[in-house]
């Protein structure tokens, strides 16, 4: 009997960390429905971009209060649930707070009493997050796309830290043991008296707590595969990942190119037929139509987003009332690759046609061609989300391969295939504008 609780928590320890690894292994097969890209190159300027981006939170602090804010809330999580380590040995092996045995009482006062100031610093800053959400209700949360689920999901992920840091307070507070040795219960101390003095009670509560605390954690790690949180865990490869060309260079199709270099081969024959015995290579589709035709760092970038909105908040097409938001974008993206997988794991691991696609169904012409190409969104974004590479490539299906540029750049690409420059004017005209009148 005395070994029931054990094996539960074994149990349930199994089951939160294998559905996890479930969910791993559909993102990674969902992302690697992309095309590859080469990200080889520039290793150390990578690393020094997820280091400075990722772990140090660069780009987050350019807005001060969200930044700091963000940090707080960042680093008193990520140490917090450093005492996860212990509540697992603990739960696995039958033994309490494991960590006064093996540890000097000094230092593992130090620790808890850390974690403690922690998980106060966090509560402050989730309570400021959510009357952002709210009460003050700032614009770039209340946008079209920004309701229904992932507006419910922002508020889900806050109450879950406000549970989980009271849980930890109310477990220390509760736990005589700790509460005795008088280290580290810097916060907890002022807590214990609410749960008066009766040692059964107390009992009983820090247990219910314990329990609570770490399936509250199992969850919480479970619910990030469903929530923009994702990025807590992607934010690290998004960043190595991400384009370190200049914005705004623009990549030659390999399949291009090798049409104009055939072109302007004298003694190449275009319609020449394959050589007997080999397969006539099926011509490479130009831009993306689907999820499948855009990249894996794109596929990638849409599971990291973290909808927080600075991208469209920074788009000047979004900011004068064009129907694009990058944001949505890459909410539209990850929402068509959900339900790629979903087709793909109903139909026995093949895709079946489903008459739908990305473009159309999720994102418009309009949205598309409303884009400046200004770079903003890139800018802004605080794990290196890259919207714009996804329009682009969107915007060349639409001209390569369906002809439905608007009017006035088809006009522009006529005028310059005909005299060479945008404008309708013959090319022996050119320098009327210089001659005397």
């Amino acid at each position: 009997m005395e070994y029931i609780p054990n094996i539960l928590f074994a149990i349930i320890l199994v089951l939160g960390i294998g559905y996890f690894a479930r969910n791993v292994k559909r993102l990674i097969r969902n992302i690697k429905l992309g095309r590859e890209v080469d990200t080889s190159d520039n290793t150390s300027e990578r690393w020094r971009n997820m280091i400075r981006i990722a772990l140090g939170q660069s780009k987050m602090v350019k807005r001060p209060v969200a930044g700091i804010l963000h940090i707080i809330v960042y680093i008193g999580f990520v140490i917090i649930n450093i005492e996860v380590l212990e509540i697992i040995i603990d739960g696995i092996f039958g033994t309490h707070r494991i960590g006064l045995t093996v540890l000097p009482e000094s230092v593992y006062g130090f620790l808890i009493g850390a974690f403690e100031v922690l998980a106060v610093l966090v509560l402050l800053a989730v309570i400021v997050f959510w009357t952002r959400r709210n009460v003050v209700k700032l614009k770039r949360f209340l946008s079209a796309e920004m309701t229904g689920w992932p507006k419910n999901d922002g508020n889900i992920i806050l109450y879950f830290e406000v549970v989980l840091m009271c849980l930890f307070l109310v477990m220390n507070a509760t736990d005589t043991t700790f509460q005795e040795a008088n280290s580290g219960n810097i916060i907890s101390q002022f807590i214990a008296p609410w749960f008066g003095d009766n040692a059964d009670t107390l009992v009983i509560i820090e247990r219910t707590a314990w329990w609570l605390h770490i399936i509250g954690i199992l969850i919480f790690l479970n619910y990030l595969y469903f929530s923009k949180h994702l990025h807590i865990l992607l934010a690290f490869p998004n960043t190595y990942y991400g384009s370190v060309e200049p914005k705004g260079k623009f990549n030659n199709l390999e399949a291009v190119t090798n049409e104009v270099k055939l072109m302007m081969d004298p003694n190449a024959d275009p319609f020449a037929a394959a050589p007997e015995g080999t397969e006539e290579e099926e011509p490479a589709k130009f831009g993306a139509s689907d999820v499948m035709d855009l990249n894996r760092v794109q596929l990638l970038s849409a599971y990291t987003c973290t909808e927080c909105g600075r991208c469209t908040s920074a788009c000047p097409a979004n900011l004068t009332g064009k129907k694009l938001s990058p944001r949505k974008i890459m909410m539209d993206t990850r929402d068509r690759l959900e339900e790629v997988g979903k087709n793909i794991d109903a139909n026995g691991g093949e895709f079946k046609d489903d008459g739908k696609q990305l473009l159309g169904d999720y994102i418009t012409n309009e949205e598309l061609w409303a884009c400046t190409t200004c770079n903003a969104c890139v800018e802004e974004c605080p794990v290196s989300i890259n919207p714009l590479s996804i329009i682009l490539d969107m915007r060349r299906y639409l001209v390569m391969e369906q002809s439905a540029a608007p009017m006035e750049l088809n006009n522009m690409m006529t005028n310059i295939e005909n005299n060479g420059a945008p404008w309708p004017y013959n090319q022996m005209d050119r320098l009327n504008w210089a001659k005397e009148e």
